[in-house]
């Protein structure tokens, strides 16, 4: 017994130095060779700083709609819900969401809707939704906001992220950066007017 105790402190002890300070270091010493020195992508709109890894709640008609959130976008409770796609509270659930959006959206079939707008993600914070995603709500935004459907796509296609190294991940728009635009195009009609 003897014989496994003292390697099996040293290797705890080793552990405990190793991942909690060397590698800790490591980390942080790469973190400061990105663009915000570790600290995240950062947009200040209106004042107020938003982090665009971050997912947050847009339910106004005049914005795209967010991913749903099992955790009400609370960074600090990240975490999906847990049920599985046969428990009768989650399908209750994804069939209130499909209807509230056909309310705001009646031109669409609940078909059409694609699945990232009524189901939250694993983390419950992800600030992406698909290209279908955006490009279905652009004409009820193109509606309430006067603007002609042409401009919302435009800020659309323009917003797209590509996956990394052109193969990992889909095609897919952080919703923050989209509303910001949409606000920025607003203001710059109003000030052409």
């Amino acid at each position: 017994m003897r014989k496994n105790i003292l390697p099996a402190l040293r290797l705890t002890i080793f552990c405990m130095l190793f991942f909690s300070g060397f590698y800790t270091l490591i980390v942080l010493g790469i973190a400061q060779f990105t663009g915000n020195i570790g600290k995240g992508d950062i947009i200040i709109h209106n004042e107020k700083k938003y982090y665009t890894i971050i997912g947050q709640k847009f339910s106004e008609d005049k914005y795209f709609y967010s991913r749903p959130s099992a955790v009400d976008y609370n960074a600090a409770g990240a975490g999906g819900s847990n049920k599985g796609p046969t428990n009768s509270e989650y399908l209750k659930i994804v069939k209130n969401r499909i209807d509230t959006f056909k309310v705001h959206n009646p031109s669409i079939s609940a078909s059409e809707i694609p699945s990232d707008l009524v189901t939250a993600s694993g983390s419950g914070i992800d600030p992406h939704i698909s290209v279908q995603s955006a490009n279905i709500q652009a004409k009820r935004i193109a509606k309430i906001r006067g603007l002609e459907e042409s401009k919302i796509k435009e800020i659309i296609n323009s917003n797209i992220e590509k996956p990394l190294l052109g193969m990992f991940g889909p095609y897919k728009l952080n919703v923050l950066k989209l509303n910001i635009a949409l606000d920025k195009l607003q203001s710059q009609i109003i000030e052409n007017t």
